[in-house]
């Protein structure tokens, strides 16, 4: 720390009880100074020589026949003035980053300049701020965070804007130039440090770019947002660096922020510090994580910040929500909201806005408005991702048990037309919900059954469905029809589309009368029973049987084709036949709608052999 010593006499300064201060010496004092609740006995003539202030005072108080004179609103206080007092006796005073700003604001106050005498306080304390203090970079921040308690003073002195300059030139420096103590204890990668394992990971000679950001942590949000702005324009710091500050300021002022936890035990606060950090985050996408984005927003929820600043998280949030994660989407919701464990109309925001980003913008060009696509904003891959991710957030908030129906299927339909190889995300947060919401409705169950393709689910995901008491009678069909085709085509064959008859239960095309027809839909679109899957299980493994021996006895033509028309022929037998309608309306007439017991069986662990081989078990088994 750099420091200066004024004067060469030596301190005869002595106290008298808390309030009492007077100078040892020879000559009787003959003038008291009350400042605040402390009195100094004093000489006049070493405080009259180089204060114009005191000069006033003490003739004002002379007129009166008054050697005694009171100072209310010197700042800081006694020990400033004290400070004064001992450079006016030529006794040594030592100024350094914590006392000079303090000596500074009360010599500007007593009136301490050269008009009065050469090489007065004032001069040498504004030498050596600029020739030692600005200088140095920790000084400059131990000296701007003082000027807080005399903000407006330093304001008018220019102290505080050449303290802010001071420190935003030093961390816009080169970092091959940066020679200087500063704090940084952020782990780095091995390599970093030649691998020297008595290093344990910690910065040892190279400079990063992002050197400062934990020391402007220190410093209150107000001076910390003009430092910060300050270095922005002068242009030298990247995008990220300066999101890497806001990130490091907002981890330091609130506990708990980096792992999620939002504990803010004064609101007025700590509002102005979100703000902050929020209004000083760089335009540029990738500046931040949009996992620290979407902290930021779950703070400003849970503060208040107000529709704007939330507005424009969710605008950020939807330029990279390709790089979120599900445990980042989980927006608490508001107490006052819809009685919803998360926030998902907020979510379905952020997905507008990144959907908005694929869309035709009109171009003027040749006198003639042209539809221009942006090359490359939204590329396959990055749809992709978000599918899978809207998946996994569906997943989690199908556990809610007051979730709407409306808002699950809305969310999953905003990315229907996604490319999404397989559909087993989906459908195991199809299954959540239908778990954990019992009692809605056939037609609520055929809506939300609706947002999968069975074509597109997975063996192992095929095999659970079959077992799966929750789905619909018709989407069990489905499965096995496409699992029966699978079994009969060769590898790297398409799957053919839904034979009639299949598509018929989507459509409720079959049947001879109106009646017949609505009361089949019913049936078909109520789940299914231990003992409908029984059956279905087991008519289609006898459907396997018979096509294992009819491809083999295929002449003159395409065994692969001659086993799909075969197996789409039976199975539209299979679902057209009336002993099996029978057999289930007499199934349902005996049993509730979710007949079984409540055991749960996730996708992943399914046994696909077990599975083929006992047909007959029972419970109800679930994706979760």
């Amino acid at each position: 720390m750099k420091f200066m010593k004024l004067g060469s006499k030596p301190d005869t300064f002595q106290t008298d009880g808390n309030n009492v201060r007077y100078v040892a010496s020879e000559l009787a004092p003959d003038i008291a100074v009350n400042v605040g609740d402390v009195k100094f006995y004093l000489h006049k003539f070493p405080l009259l020589s180089k204060s114009v202030s005191l000069q006033k005072m003490v003739a004002s108080a002379s007129e009166g026949n008054c050697d005694e004179v009171h100072i209310h609103d010197i700042p800081v206080g006694p020990s400033a003035f004290e400070i004064c007092a001992k450079f006016c006796y030529g006794m040594t005073v030592t100024l350094n980053a914590y006392n000079v700003i303090a000596a500074r604001c009360a010599a500007e106050y007593l009136g301490m300049h050269e008009t009065i005498e050469k090489g007065n306080l004032i001069y040498k304390i504004d030498v050596f701020l600029n020739s030692s203090i600005f200088r140095s970079w920790k000084d400059s921040i131990i000296v701007l965070q003082t000027t807080k308690s005399q903000s407006r003073l330093c304001e008018e002195l220019k102290l505080i804007s050449h303290c802010i300059d001071a420190v935003a030139s030093k961390a816009s420096i080169d970092v091959s130039r940066v020679d200087w103590s500063y704090t940084y204890n952020r782990k780095k990668l091995p390599e970093e440090n030649e691998n020297d394992p008595n290093l344990n990971g910690i910065r040892s000679r190279m400079v990063p770019k992002d050197w400062w950001v934990e020391d402007l942590c220190e410093l209150e949000v107000d001076l910390y947002k003009r430092v910060v702005v300050t270095i922005k324009n002068k242009g030298f710091v990247s995008s990220e660096v300066i999101g890497e500050a806001a990130k490091a300021y907002a981890y330091r002022r609130f506990p708990g922020f980096n792992k999620g936890a939002f504990q803010f035990n004064d609101v007025s606060k700590c509002r102005p510090i979100l703000d902050a950090v929020i209004w000083l985050l760089p335009s540029e996408k990738g500046s931040v994580s949009c996992s620290f984005l979407l902290k930021l927003l779950k703070a400003s929820n849970s503060l208040d910040s107000g529709e704007t600043v939330n507005a424009e998280l969710v605008k950020r949030i939807g330029q990279q929500l390709e790089e979120a994660s599900v445990n980042d989407l989980l927006i608490p919701a508001a107490g006052d909201g819809d009685g919803t464990m998360y926030d998902a109309h907020v979510v379905q925001k952020i997905l507008e806005v990144f959907m908005m980003r694929d869309h035709s913008e009109p171009q003027l060009e040749d006198d003639e408005i042209q539809e221009v696509r942006k090359p490359g904003i939204l590329s396959e891959a990055s749809k992709l991702m978000v599918a899978k991710l809207v998946d996994g957030y569906l997943t989690e908030i199908a556990k809610d048990p007051n979730l709407p129906l409306s808002t699950f299927v809305g969310l999953a339909e905003m990315i229907s037309n996604f490319p999404r190889p397989g559909h087993d995300g989906i459908y195991r947060a199809i299954d959540m919900y239908l778990k954990e919401h019992p009692g809605i409705s056939k037609s609520e169950r055929k809506r939300i059954c609706k947002l999968m393709d069975c074509k597109k689910l997975s063996v192992d995901a095929c095999m659970h469905a079959v077992q799966n008491e929750r789905l619909p009678l018709r989407v069990v069909v489905q499965v096995l029809f496409f699992e029966q085709v699978r079994a009969n085509a060769s590898s790297g064959s398409s799957t053919p589309d839904l034979p009639k008859a299949i598509r018929d239960l989507n459509s409720a095309s079959h049947g001879s009368s109106r009646t017949t027809t609505t009361n089949t839909e019913e049936d078909w679109d109520a789940a299914a029973s231990a003992e409908e899957l029984r059956s279905l299980r087991g008519e289609l493994a006898a459907l396997r049987m018979g096509n294992g021996g009819t491809s083999d006895k295929v002449n003159g033509g395409d065994p692969k084709s001659h086993a799909d028309r075969a197996a789409m022929s039976k199975m539209k037998g299979l679902l057209m036949s009336k002993s099996l309608f029978l057999k289930i309306w007499s199934n349902k007439g005996g049993q509730g709608e979710n007949s079984g017991s409540d055991s749960s069986e996730s996708l992943g662990s399914t046994n696909l052999e077990e599975a083929k081989s006992t047909p007959s078990r029972k419970g109800r088994h679930s994706v979760s």
